[in-house]
């Protein structure tokens, strides 16, 4: 399918043109690479822009039942869903292993929600990068909310937060020791955190991690994008929906005032600019791992190690040749 017709039936909101952009902008394959570059440049035109949610949180904590039930509720209101989910790969195919479109099955036969499970790979910032085109053809592709979910509560949250306008930490009812698990830099990314499973006899512990990670929350600086509340945590239960209007309206709450004062706007210029830095150096990588590249390697490492050349100046050597290749 040439790009023209494809970035039209993105627009036009066909979702299996939308989920073979997807495939071709997740591809690493050279010619793939020059389409996918070609095809996000036609899209950029269409200035749809939707309000992307990136979601984490502890293994088990029922990101999932959350995401499905949210969701649900999302549509409910007329608005189209769109769930980006990086699983963890398997080690021999490189294919997701949990597989969202089975354990978000009511939300995956909504018509107003679209789901797409993304393996993590051996790298995650790999596949991380490539989100970022996923989400702006589902952008292009009309829909409202972007979700994206990450594996779990680690290295990638901060990849995720370069890519959405609101991180929200989704946490389970523990005890206080639980703070101690949760990584500083983590807390001062989020947005909201949630802390799911507030029913029946979990409610009580519950609200008391709620009012721990208050406490936590107002013992950081204030951000200026961030309004008086702000950062706040809220106890939710996604299995009996208890809690869910009100965090979304604490979601837009936060992005109208956002957009009102400037910052959500000057978030995603950033935003861009870290990106545009990152496909430079992850293009540069990429010449080192080429033929071409291992072979410079090879050639001026062998110098190095035959005490020719200093380590200083042959590094400045293969930078140099890379940069003119």
């Amino acid at each position: 399918m040439e790009t023209g017709e494809l970035s039209a039936r993105i627009i036009a909101g066909d979702r299996r043109a939308l989920a073979r952009a997807i495939t071709l902008v997740e591809s690493a394959r050279v010619d793939h690479r020059a389409q996918a570059a070609t095809l996000m440049e036609a899209l950029r035109a269409s200035g749809r822009e939707a309000v992307r949610i990136g979601l984490s949180g502890t293994p088990g904590v029922g990101k999932s039942t959350f995401i499905e039930h949210f969701g649900l509720m999302l549509t409910g209101q007329g608005l189209r869903v769109a769930v980006l989910a990086v699983d963890p790969s398997s080690a021999r195919s490189g294919g997701s292993i949990l597989g969202d479109k089975t354990r978000m099955e009511r939300l995956s036969r909504e018509e107003r929600a679209y789901i797409r499970p993304s393996p993590s790979q051996t790298h995650l910032g790999g596949v991380a990068r490539r989100t970022r085109e996923a989400v702006a053809l589902c952008e292009a592709a009309g829909f409202d909310l972007v979700l994206i979910e990450t594996v779990g509560v680690g290295q990638s949250e901060t990849v995720v937060a370069d890519m959405s306008d609101l991180f929200v930490l989704l946490m389970a009812p523990a005890g206080g020791d639980e703070l101690q698990g949760v990584k500083r830099g983590i807390m001062e990314m989020a947005d909201l955190i949630l802390v799911n499973k507030a029913d029946g006899d979990l409610r009580p512990a519950a609200l008391r991690t709620c009012a721990d990670y208050a406490g936590a929350l107002r013992l950081l600086r204030r951000r200026p994008q961030d309004p008086d509340g702000f950062p706040k945590a809220m106890t939710v239960s996604a299995f009996t929906e208890d809690g869910l209007a009100r965090a979304w309206e604490e979601m837009s709450a936060l992005v109208a005032w956002r957009r009102a004062e400037g910052h959500f706007a000057a978030r995603r210029a950033e935003q861009a600019r870290r990106w545009f830095a990152e496909e430079v150096r992850q293009g540069l990588l990429a010449r080192l791992e080429s033929p071409a590249g291992r072979a410079t390697m090879q050639d001026y490492g062998a110098r190095v190690a035959a005490g020719e050349m200093t380590p200083a100046v042959a590094a400045a050597a293969v930078l140099a040749r890379l940069g003119g290749g």
